[in-house]
């Protein structure tokens, strides 16, 4: 149960929770007011509540980095792959409701194209979904570069993954053309070895993963993983949103289930190389989302 509770102070959750401890269990008062206790427990839960009281506000720094961002935005990160087709769903049919909303302006996105990649000797790239997810991967990875304003790099990666969705990918150039865009300062970053090193920096924020990533996309809300319930993201991000602007988007969330997108790929619901039961990420995600829609969010 202990190992439970300190997920409170690894996520931040502290900060939302009234934390009640009774030491006390199966321990028995007898003659006199004698206390029973079995084995260790008294002991144990007294020095437990002692140093809890001496420390209230004690976290750790993992749980810090989980806080909400200053600017009272709401962190949203997506690790993903460009050529897995549930990636490709994701970004096209759901990611993209941020700007048909206001959410957008609650909401500080990162997009991390690495995904299940690996790194071989000398640091050659191997993508699961072969050599051209690699090279999409590094040119979306310049675009973000070159275009860093979200506004800006955004329409180039969901023109790309329009096409990856679509089975077009290996018209991806057309992008440039179509959002009036110079390919140069991109091609530049690709050939000059600048997008090797952002894929490399991509690998080791993916691998710093905690918990580490399952498959792809992996969702994270302020730090905490969506697992299989990504789609429904909308509503951990409107949960999450602690700011007093009255957002007619997460009304619409609350009042309405999430539209779903166009039809999807057959089983499973992501790219993940089989790391994960499908049934422990089923369970979680239903756990998970129960706890969102009753605005909980706590995560076991």
């Amino acid at each position: 149960m202990i190992k439970h509770l300190i997920k409170l102070f690894d996520t931040g959750l502290i900060s939302a929770v009234d934390l009640n401890l009774v030491p006390c269990g199966n321990a028995k008062v007898g003659p006199n007011s004698t206390i029973t206790c079995q084995t260790l427990s008294f002991f144990l839960g007294f020095w437990f509540s002692l140093l809890l009281l001496l420390s209230p506000h004690t976290c750790s720094a993992s749980a810090r980095s989980f806080l909400p961002l200053e600017s009272g935005k709401v962190s949203l990160a997506l690790y993903y792959e460009s050529l897995c087709p549930y990636s490709a769903n994701f970004v096209v049919n759901y990611l993209v409701k941020l700007f048909e909303d206001d959410l957008i302006s609650i909401v500080d996105l990162k997009l991390v194209p690495w995904g299940n990649a690996k790194l071989r000797g000398n640091d050659t790239l191997v993508c699961q979904h072969g050599p051209s997810e690699c090279l999409l991967n590094t040119v979306e990875a310049c675009a973000i570069k070159t275009w860093p304003a979200l506004n800006d790099h955004f329409p180039f990666i969901y023109c790309v993954e329009s096409l990856a969705y679509e089975g077009k990918y290996p018209q991806w150039e057309s992008c440039y053309e179509k959002l009036g865009l110079n390919s140069t300062p991109v091609a530049e970053c690709y050939n000059s070895g600048t997008g090797k090193e952002l894929e490399l920096q991509y690998a080791a924020e993916t691998d710093a993963l905690q918990p580490p990533h399952q498959y792809v996309p992996w969702v994270v809300v302020d730090g905490q993983p969506l697992y299989e319930d990504y789609e429904n993201f909308l509503s951990y991000v409107c949960n999450a949103y602690n700011g007093t602007a009255m957002l007619k988007a997460c009304n619409k969330v609350y009042l309405n289930s999430i539209q779903m997108g166009k039809e999807k790929p057959s089983d499973p619901v992501n790219c993940n190389e089989g790391k994960m039961p499908a049934l422990i990420g089923r369970i979680r995600s239903a756990l998970t989302s129960w706890m969102s829609q009753v605005n909980m969010a706590f995560w076991i």
